[in-house]
């Protein structure tokens, strides 16, 4: 009895040191799909798509041993996670993957497609190109001079731990990465800065910004737009609180409706990446390349004039700030000059 008992313990441990065969979930190709199938899914259409997957094959192609995922669909996994808003799960059935994979997919390409923002991302770089991009603002409300419109959007992200973690919580209360976004007139992300915890203020931001002190050191010649959140400046224009005279009435509404362009902008790319609009489930460090990778793509798709349909019912809203910063901020001397400088652009401009 001892000795059989023996012979199937000895049976046990063989079986369970013999390596079980490994399995491949079947891989679906997307550009199968139909045109208006493929674009509703994947954000994009499929020329665009296959640009986007050009531009980090190099990035993404692994070893075909071993059963590896092609760049084509790593892009395209990825693409469907940021754009539907899908669980990483649910995404990886559907793409023959398992739900570990769609997460190194997402921030490898993430990763690959961030490190391409000094590309498809940048001010004007020439006299003609900043004089385009005022002509374009002119157009819009008559307001003249307009390099970029600024501001900041709250996104979403997961609950994060460690000492700093109060300071990630914004004034509604939930937990956020505070994002610069300055654009043009054709909604493109000229600039856009990504690692600032929700609590700080839009101004804060601005200041610490490289694109402040490019305008301080007089790299353009136009100014920005910004809301009532940011300081007065000689090339920062703000409302007027309290217009006293029908001048200031007029430079408010064009510049309402001029500065308007960056709250489209921020609507046409969290409607194309809807977790942009209802939160990102990945790290934080994760999450920033993914807001600048988000950024990039953005600028591709409106640079190849890739809309969606969805974009149709967004509408042109006047949003006024929430958050009102005091008129009398800031060094007196600069505040006066700021204040002269806009008094004399508005006697001759409205």
């Amino acid at each position: 009895m001892e000795a059989i008992t023996t012979i199937s313990t000895i049976n046990l441990i063989d079986m369970s040191r013999i390596r079980q065969k490994k399995t491949f979930k079947k891989k679906v190709n997307p550009f199968l799909l139909p045109d208006k199938c493929f674009k509703y899914k994947y954000r994009f259409n499929k020329s665009t798509a296959r640009y986007i997957i050009s531009l980090v094959y190099d990035q993404l192609k692994q070893d075909p041993r071993g059963g590896a995922v092609s760049p084509e669909l790593q892009v395209l996994t990825a693409l469907r996670c940021w754009g539907r808003r899908e669980v990483q799960d649910d995404c990886a059935d559907l793409h023959g993957l398992s739900q570990p994979t769609v997460s190194r997919i997402c921030s490898r390409v993430a990763k690959a497609i961030a490190q391409l923002a000094s590309t498809f991302i940048k001010m004007p770089e020439t006299v003609t190109e900043e004089r385009s991009c005022m002509t374009n603002f002119e157009s819009l409300a008559g307001f003249p001079g307009v390099t970029g419109a600024i501001d900041c959007t709250h996104i979403k992200i997961k609950k994060t731990g460690g000492d700093a973690a109060q300071y990630y919580i914004n004034r509604k209360g939930y937990y956020s990465l505070n994002v610069q976004v300055v654009c043009d007139a054709k909604l493109v992300i000229r600039d856009v800065v990504a690692r600032w915890r929700g609590s700080t203020h839009d101004s804060r931001i601005f200041t610490e910004s490289i694109i402040k002190e490019r305008f301080n050191n007089g790299h353009f010649r136009g100014c920005l737009l910004g809301d009532s959140g940011y300081p007065l400046l000689p090339y920062l224009f703000t409302p007027i609180l309290h217009p006293v005279c029908r001048k200031e009435e007029r430079y408010n509404s064009a510049h309402i409706k001029t500065r308007n362009s960056v709250e489209r902008c921020f609507g046409v790319w969290k409607q194309r990446f809807q977790c942009l609009l209802h939160g990102l489930s990945v790290s934080l460090e994760n999450g920033k390349a993914v807001i600048v990778a988000l950024a990039v793509l953005h600028n591709i798709a409106m640079s190849r004039n890739d809309d969606i349909l969805e974009y149709e019912n967004l509408e042109e809203v006047t949003i006024q700030s929430q958050h009102q910063i005091d008129e009398g901020m800031g060094n007196g001397a600069v505040r006066r000059h700021s204040r002269y400088i806009l008094d004399t652009f508005i006697q001759n401009n409205f």
